[in-house]
Order: C-alpha cells, then structure tokens, then sequence
C-alpha cells in the first residue's frame, strides 16, 4: 500500500535555474549540488543559514566526491577535478580536465551521473537539440580503466542513475520516455544484462534517484512536484510533495541518513508560477520516518 511520506519544507533558498545532482558529504556534515545553468556549485551544512558557491567555466551536470576532498565534475563534454578550498567563495573554481566525453550530436552535454557502490562514476549525456534525437549515451569512468560507454540503447535525457544496496544492479531512465528501467551491473567489467521495466512514471518526467538501504528507489518527478518511491520490486510506497512543481534530484544526509534533501528548477516557470512557488529553485527537505539512505562512495582520484 502506498503511503505519503511527511510533505517537503524549503530548507536552502539558493534559487538557482536548475539545480541538480545532490551529494551529501559525512566527513564535514555538508551537501554540494550543482546549479546547471545558473553556472554554480553550491555547499551547505544542514543547519547552516546560507550557503556557499563557487562559479564555473561550463555547465556542471553532475557531481561526486573524491578521496582526497576534491570534487569531481561532469561539464559540458569532459569531466574534471576541481578543489574548492583552493579558491574564495563567490569565485570562479578551477578546473583540472581528466577526459573527454564523445558527444555524437550538436546541442549535447553531460547531465545525471552518480558514483557506483564501488567508486566508478557513472553518467549519462543529454541531447538539448529541438529534434530530441536519443543520442545520449551511459559512460563509467575511474582511473584503472578509463572511459567506458555502457552497452544500453541511447536516450535523450539520461536520468536516475542508481545503484542497487549490494551495487549488482542499476537504476536508469530516459526521462521523456517516462520509463524507469534495471539492468545487471557489473562495476569491475562496466557490462549490463539486458534492460528490464522496473516502474511507469505517468503525467511527469522521471530525473534524479536514489536507493536507500532497504533498496527502494526514490525518484524526483519533474512536473509533478513530487518525490515517488518505489519498493524494489517497483510497486509505489511512499509519496513526498514538493512544494515546486520541478524537483530534480535527492540525496540522503544527516548523520542517520534520515532526511531526503531535494533540489530544484525555476527554469521554464513564468511569473504566476514563480509567484505560486516562490521556492522554486531551492532545496526542500523531507523528514523521513524507518527510512535510511546508503552512504556514497567515494571516487578514487588520487
């Protein structure tokens, strides 16, 4: 039986355009995302007033934590390190390239990416172009082997890359197919079974994910202004409204990673709507009873 979750209240008004890819860091109680278009990465403790940020060159996708405290960043069509201690809040952060990421059509960029229970990050591309061909590819990436292109079909909008709690399955979607989908996965080999309907998103745009310990997915729905979570056999279980129309991403952090922490976008909405949903753009907070997430991994950059 589905179940509503406790509504989500705004917790960061950091207004951005699209915010995006939430992480929570446990060595210093902080969340990092990233605010696509507006050009930013912000950083917040849980309790803290305001926020901090940092600009960059491009537009950053999806981010992950390092080892060493770095950051690493999914921007435009290369992924690169970038340390923000080394530069002043409110400048721009310097970035140090580590690959290219081939982008087979024009109007194409890096979007949704996660770390694998294993460190690897993986990704997915987007294409921007008003034909929205599926030409978006997945890539897993780590210093041992490199950049690999994962063997799933292509998308437009690749979205809600998750990882199962034992990290042998993975969570994807297309997000304007309204399908989310599991596949095997094999971290050590980057390979895939065949891909497997795990849900039906209807009336919304499936975006960003995340699995909690129990195996449950939980999804932003864009559009909807709501978070679903799934059971792992992809049955409904709980519901958490968002008082924006557009959220983008979870992550759960606290120290018993008991709280959904979910960005969002005012990208798009005209003024009555941003008028309606003044905190568009910021990031909500849900309090979650019996639910706790999965720590993430750590990438190994060094």
């Amino acid at each position: 039986m589905s179940m509503r979750a406790p509504d989500a209240v705004l917790a960061f008004d950091s207004g951005c355009t699209l915010g995006e890819s939430i992480v929570w860091c446990a060595r210093e109680r902080v969340l990092w995302w990233t605010d696509i278009k507006g050009r930013r990465i912000w950083r917040q403790g849980p309790d803290a007033a305001a926020g901090t940020w940092w600009s960059t060159p491009g537009r950053v996708g999806c981010l992950a934590l390092c080892g060493s405290g770095r950051l690493l960043l999914g921007m435009e069509d290369a992924l690169y390190l970038a340390d923000p201690r080394e530069c002043a809040a409110g400048s721009e952060l310097t970035c140090e390239w580590i690959c290219d990421v081939p982008m087979p059509a024009a109007d194409m960029r890096i979007n949704d990416g996660r770390l694998d229970r294993s460190g690897n990050f993986v990704f997915g591309c987007i294409n921007e172009g008003a034909e929205q061909a599926r030409t978006a590819y997945f890539h897993q990436y780590s210093r041992r082997h490199g950049l690999r292109q994962l063997a799933l079909d292509p998308v437009t909008i690749a979205n809600g890359i998750g990882f199962t709690p034992d990290g042998n399955g993975m969570y994807y979607c297309d997000s304007l197919q309204g399908r989310i989908m599991q596949v095997r996965y094999d971290a050590d080999t980057a390979t895939v079974g065949a891909p497997q309907l795990f849900a039906v998103v209807d009336g919304a745009e499936p975006d960003g994910a995340a699995v909690d310990a129990q195996g449950r997915v939980w999804g932003a729905q864009w559009g909807a202004g709501q978070v679903v979570c799934y059971s792992a056999a992809g049955a409904v279980a709980h519901t958490v409204d968002v008082p924006a129309r557009q959220p983008t991403c979870v992550a759960f952090a606290g120290d018993a990673l008991d709280t959904l922490f979910i960005t969002s976008a005012r990208d798009g909405l005209d003024a009555a709507q941003l008028e309606a949903e003044p905190g568009s753009g910021g990031v909500f907070a849900s309090r979650l009873q019996g639910v706790r997430g999965l720590p993430d991994s750590r990438f190994a950059d060094a």
